[in-house]
């Protein structure tokens, strides 16, 4: 295991004409517009290293096409819920259909941010503290009792964000305790549970792992330097709105460092092919895991495209790669 060099070559990927893959993207979550244009991104990458490929929506409509013409495989570019919560992976693996991406177990509690959180500090990888609160306890033992001894706890500032969720919708940073309210009423929004977690200062890291066939390897890290300050919804898609460094400007032994525990990480979890791990590296050059994403976005923006292409790969041929592996897990 280790970080993917520039001279690396991933493993062939498939080309034959009859070899039928379906990308699946769309969706119901607040995520749908992102996942649309990472399908549409995926498509043409496994089209450019010749393979046959459709895009198809999670509906009604799926189950009967996977029955009536079952693809030797499917590339997962949901986002949210529908393609990070285990419950689509779980239905694929019902109807024998193989999946690029982690089973569902693994995308479970992924998608779980404080129980993955546990797992990740029980290996012992470092990752702020943090309190989980559902919405019916906040109201039901008072939302300013609890708040205070929130404070009291993890101190200022904090980071509030859905306890599933992602593209950072319902997330805030909280500087000022009188703050705290709204930005869990925006949390709630989103999810019926809130992560409450001690915000720790230093530089927002990306490191994308990906596994073509030689155990997990850590691509070069992206570093994040969003406008605002803050790696919300808009800093994330809206142009302009955010900085990469593809790799990040840290010392060598840092982004080593960086990689390792990405791979630890991805490793902890259980995964599989790829995953997103984010991070914080403070100011004394250690990382901390924030949550991983099993299903990454592949938007012109998105943070995986970006480290392939820093480490000298072709995206189409990764995840051809990619879809080689999961048909032979068929």
């Amino acid at each position: 295991m280790g970080s993917a060099a520039a001279e690396e070559t991933p493993v062939s990927g498939p080309t034959a004409d009859d070899l039928h893959v379906v990308v699946l993207a769309g969706g119901l979550s607040y995520e749908r517009d992102v996942s649309l244009r990472s399908g549409r991104r995926v498509l043409d990458a496994l089209r450019s290293v010749g393979v046959e490929a459709e895009l198809r929506d999670a509906d009604v409509a799926l189950l009967p096409a996977l029955a009536a013409d079952p693809p030797d495989a499917v590339v997962i570019a949901l986002h949210g819920a529908t393609g990070e919560d285990g419950s689509l992976r779980g239905v694929l693996d019902l109807c024998g259909v193989p999946y690029v991406g982690c089973d569902a177990r693994a995308s479970r509690l992924a998608w779980d941010k404080p129980s993955a959180k546990a797992v990740l500090r029980e290996a012992g990888i470092a990752t702020p503290d943090w309190v989980a609160l559902p919405h019916d306890r906040f109201s039901e033992l008072g939302a300013v009792a609890v708040l205070d001894r929130i404070v009291d706890r993890l101190g200022l500032p904090l980071m509030v964000k859905p306890a599933q969720g992602g593209s950072g919708l319902g997330a805030a940073v909280v500087r000022d305790a009188a703050a705290l309210p709204a930005a869990m009423v925006g949390c709630f929004a989103y999810d019926p549970t809130a992560l409450v977690e001690r915000y720790v200062s230093g530089m927002d890291v990306a490191v994308s792992v990906i596994d073509l066939g030689d155990g997990p390897q850590a691509l070069p890290p992206v570093e994040i330097v969003p406008r605002n300050g803050v790696y919300d919804y808009a800093a994330r898609y809206t142009a302009g709105r955010t900085t990469w460094h593809t790799p990040a400007r840290l010392e060598p032994a840092v982004a080593e460092k960086v990689g390792e525990v990405a791979i630890a990480a991805h490793t902890a979890l259980g995964l599989r092919d790829l995953s997103r791990v984010d991070l914080i590296v403070d100011s004394a050059g250690q990382p901390h895991v924030l949550e991983v994403n099993v299903s990454p976005g592949m938007t012109e923006t998105s943070l995986l495209p970006l480290a392939v292409q820093a480490a000298g790969l072709d995206f189409g041929r990764v995840i051809g790669s990619l879809v080689a592996r999961a048909v032979t897990r068929r």
